[in-house]
C-alpha cells in the first residue's frame, strides 16, 4: 500500500464523520513507518474532521504506526489496546484528545 493510498483510506474513512459531539480542538499526526511510509494528521475543529498529508507542528498526540497495523486497526481485525500490548503502535502526546477521536460516528466502524 502506498502513501497516498493510505491517506486517501482514511480521509474515505472520515470524510462523512459526525464530529458534532466534539466541541475541542484535536489534532493527531500519524507517521507512518515502513511500507507507504509518511505523515498525515487527523483535526478536529468547528465539529468537523479533516485529514491533510502534512505535519502537524502543535499537534496534541502523535501516533508512530505502521501502514499493516493501521489498516488491522480500520478493519476492525484488531483493537488500538491490542495493538499498543503488541507494540505495534506508539502513541505521545495528550492520550485524552486522542480517546476523543472515540466520540466521532462514522458511518462504519472505524478503528478508536
Amino acid at each position: 500500500m502506498t502513501y497516498e493510498e493510505i491517506v486517501d483510506r482514511v480521509r474515505e474513512d472520515y470524510e462523512n464523520a459526525d464530529a458534532r459531539a466534539i466541541f475541542e480542538h484535536i489534532a493527531v499526526q500519524f507517521n507512518i513507518e515502513g511500507e507507504g511510509s509518511g505523515i498525515f494528521y487527523i483535526e478536529v475543529a468547528d465539529r468537523k474532521v479533516c485529514v491533510e498529508p502534512y505535519d502537524y507542528y502543535d499537534k496534541d498526540a502523535l501516533v508512530v504506526i505502521s501502514s499493516e497495523t493501521l489498516m488491522a486497526l480500520s478493519k476492525g481485525t484488531m483493537t488500538t489496546e491490542e495493538a499498543l500490548e503488541k507494540g505495534l503502535m506508539k502513541l505521545s502526546g495528550n492520550r485524552e484528545k486522542l480517546k476523543m477521536l472515540r466520540k466521532i460516528v462514522f458511518k462504519r466502524k472505524i478503528f478508536w
